[in-house]
């Protein structure tokens, strides 16, 4: 036991420091881990709550919307499927999808997203005590697709791979139906594939999708079956009918009962057979919309009005499509058709986004990042909920206002971009082409976060997307001046050339001046060249960017500690239990750091460990001189004769290795009733936590597992 007048030992610093050394990471596309080497630039910054690495900067992931794929058809009237309908250019497109709230892709999908959601699943309808304790004295104490057979079939009548079963009568597979034949089910005219398994009436219900280009009729992937639910008299007659108009009705009475697989199904047999019909087109575009597939509803829709160019519920879908996906410019030119009246909500809607999409790149013209952030959620609100860009948009702001990691979250859960039809991946998003846009935005995180490499390979996408974009060009070259000035840092500090090392960071910094990576590698340079303060000044400007930054946390605490600034030391130690826990060293650097502080304030130290045995003691003066040891003590009122103590005591001896930083001691009552009639103990065995010399926590006959999270939970 260690008093006052004697010298303290060395702090350990330098052996924290030690774990520095020689730690400079080459495999900048891996985010940043647990790491406590002091002496050299960090790896790239970790995350939390990130799950990891980030996304792989190579590309934007193009997938379909993220949307359900499961959802129930709008509440709205007139949502009802007829025979026949006329348009307002007279063309006649039976079986088209009618009503107002039909007009909307989204309606569809309307209580599905609304809070009282309604699922339906395709092919069903809506379908210690303590023992005798030792009483010491006195008182008491208390999507569709898999992999398939492909079938090219250039003519009619030919069936898929697999067996149909209808009324129990099973055809072999690859059986052709005869002209004569009683039933003409008609699969092919065009690259069909289908999974392995039967297309059956009243099977098991699986997945069928597909998209179609130009005037080929559309591709159906089945993973399974396709279970139609109820077997009504429509669907029967349509199933044994090469009729387009019977398979529209049917597919019209599967879509108004949220059965859009069965609908979508429907729907390709009568493309199949009528490829140029504009209506089963139409109709397609909203049954995949119900399926939150809207880059293949785009592509539907796009193909209607290509048949049809006067087909008015092709353009209001399109209209409403774009819409969803912020592509203002393309759903007023579908809204406002000529000869067509919009619909004056979608209208209202369209207003709203664009307003609010206005305001956010007026915003972002000026840096002023908190009214970008607002705006855009506005947008999204206001109807563009299914937009990449606005989500990226999001991303780019938090970014500015320093919320790193809200901006790597929502960087990986944007919705997926798909540049449906060149319409849309011509369309321009704050002057930037859509699809660059996002490369854009990614090439920001990545340089923030430390992914050099993949920054550069986001910000060369980009630039190939579009590049006439001057704010791309810009990016792009500021983000290779970077990569290359931290690279050529990153040789300089592994040579031991630590103050060119400290230049060629700081070229880095004169193009990215917000780059917290950059500025902690600096600081390793300034700490090796014993400039602390410069050091800490580094730190601290690293984490104005990013506050919880573990390396510059540790570089700042141990930068301060050789400056004897031991307030700000121990704030800094103390941040960094909570971040890691269960490291030692973080926790004995902490410890030294308090007992540094209270000798410099001119308090008595006695106890000086860190870690070892639980220490007994059995005077009060050593009592009292235990519990005001720095950080957090743990007393344990015991006695020798009750069983209970004797079997919680090896509980403690592993405790006291498990948390060095902590203080154990352990008293007797028997042989020191002094110290526990002054700590009012009746019961054993109890447990108290002190915290600076203040009781903080008192347990009797606790068990293990609320012993040990006691601990930990004053320790941290």
């Amino acid at each position: 036991m260690s008093h006052s007048g004697k010298s303290i030992p060395e702090i350990g610093f330098d052996s924290l420091a030690d774990r520095f050394s020689g730690a400079l990471s080459c495999e900048t596309n891996k985010p940043d881990f647990k790491e406590l080497d002091l002496g050299s630039p960090v790896s790239p910054l970790r995350i939390r709550g990130s799950g990891g690495g980030g996304p792989a900067a190579s590309g934007v992931t193009t997938m379909s919307s993220s949307s359900s794929s499961s959802g129930s058809v709008s509440g709205k009237t007139g949502n009802t499927a007829v025979v026949k309908r006329s348009d307002g250019g007279g063309n006649n497109h039976s079986g088209e999808l009618s009503g107002s709230s039909e007009s909307s892709p989204s309606a569809a999908e309307s209580t599905r997203s609304a809070g009282g959601t309604r699922n339906y699943k395709p092919g069903h309808g809506r379908s210690n005590s303590c023992g005798a304790p030792l009483i010491y004295s006195g008182g008491s104490v208390i999507s569709g697709g898999g992999s398939g057979v492909s079938v090219n079939s250039p003519s009619v009548n030919v069936f898929p791979s697999g067996n149909i079963c209808r009324s129990g009568k099973i055809l072999k597979t690859g059986m052709a139906a005869t002209k004569s034949a009683t039933r003409n089910d008609v699969l092919g005219s065009g690259t069909v594939n289908y999974g392995h398994g039967s297309i059956m009436r009243g099977g098991v219900g699986g997945k069928l999708g597909g998209g179609s280009n130009g005037g080929e009729a559309s591709a159906a992937n089945v993973t399974g079956n396709v279970q139609f639910a109820g077997e009504s008299v429509t669907v029967k007659r349509a199933m044994a009918s090469s009729d387009p108009e019977e398979l529209k009705k049917a597919g019209n009475e599967q879509y108004k009962g949220g059965n859009f697989l069965e609908a979508l199904y429907l729907y390709d047999r009568a493309i199949v057979i009528s490829p140029d019909n504009a209506a089963c087109r139409s109709n397609r575009a909203a049954a995949l919309t119900g399926l939150g597939r809207l880059a293949e509803a785009v592509r539907e829709c796009e193909e209607a009005v290509r048949l049809d160019p006067t087909y008015g519920r092709a353009h209001q879908r399109l209209a409403s499509l774009h819409l969803r996906l912020g592509q203002v410019e393309n759903a007023r030119k579908h809204m406002c058709f000529p000869g067509q009246q919009p619909d004056l909500s979608e209208l209202q809607k369209l207003q709203a986004v664009e307003r609010h999409l206005n305001r956010c790149a007026d915003a972002r013209k000026i840096g002023d990042w908190r009214s970008a952030l607002r705006e855009c959620d506005a947008a999204i609100a206001a109807g563009a909920e299914s937009s990449p860009q606005l989500f990226a948009c999001r991303v780019e702001a938090l970014l500015k206002l320093h919320q790193l990691e809200d901006a790597e979250s929502g960087l990986s859960n944007m919705p997926k971009y798909e540049p449906a039809t060149p319409s849309c991946s011509q369309a321009k998003f704050f002057g930037l082409l859509s699809e660059s846009y996002l490369y854009f935005v990614r090439a920001q995180v990545d340089m923030a976060v430390g992914r050099f490499e993949n920054a550069v390979a986001a910000a060369e996408k980009a630039g190939e997307i579009d590049p006439r974009s001057v704010e791309i060009g810009v990016m792009l070259n500021n983000v290779r001046l970077v990569a290359r000035a931290r690279a050529r840092g990153n040789d300089l500090f592994n040579a031991g050339r630590f103050s060119e090392a400290c230049s060629a960071y700081g070229e880095g910094l004169k193009f990215d001046p917000s780059n917290s990576v950059l500025y902690c590698n600096r600081a390793a340079c300034w700490s090796k060249l014993g400039q602390w303060e410069r050091s800490v000044e580094d730190c601290t400007h690293a984490l104005r960017i990013q506050p919880n930054y573990t390396k510059a946390l540790l570089r700042r605490a141990a930068s301060n500690g050789k400056l004897e600034r031991w307030a700000e030391s121990v704030r800094d130690y103390e941040v960094l239990r909570k971040e890691i826990p269960g490291d030692n060293e973080v926790a004995e650097a902490l410890f030294h750091a308090q007992v540094a502080l209270r000798k410099s304030r001119g308090e008595e130290v006695y106890n000086m460990k860190f870690g070892g045995e639980v220490e007994e003691v059995s005077g009060l003066d050593q009592f009292r001189a235990a519990i005001s040891s720095p950080g957090v003590s743990v007393v344990h009122f015991k006695a020798a004769s009750n069983k209970q103590c004797e079997q919680i005591s090896p509980f403690v001896d592993t405790l006291c290795l498990k948390y060095p930083s902590v203080n154990f001691v352990k008293v007797d009552v028997e042989e020191s009733p002094v110290v526990a009639n002054a700590e009012h103990v009746r019961i054993v065995p109890t447990f108290k936590i002190y915290k600076n010399s203040t009781r903080v926590k008192e347990m009797i006959c606790p068990t293990h597992q609320v012993l040990e999270y006691s601990v930990r939970h004053y320790s941290l």
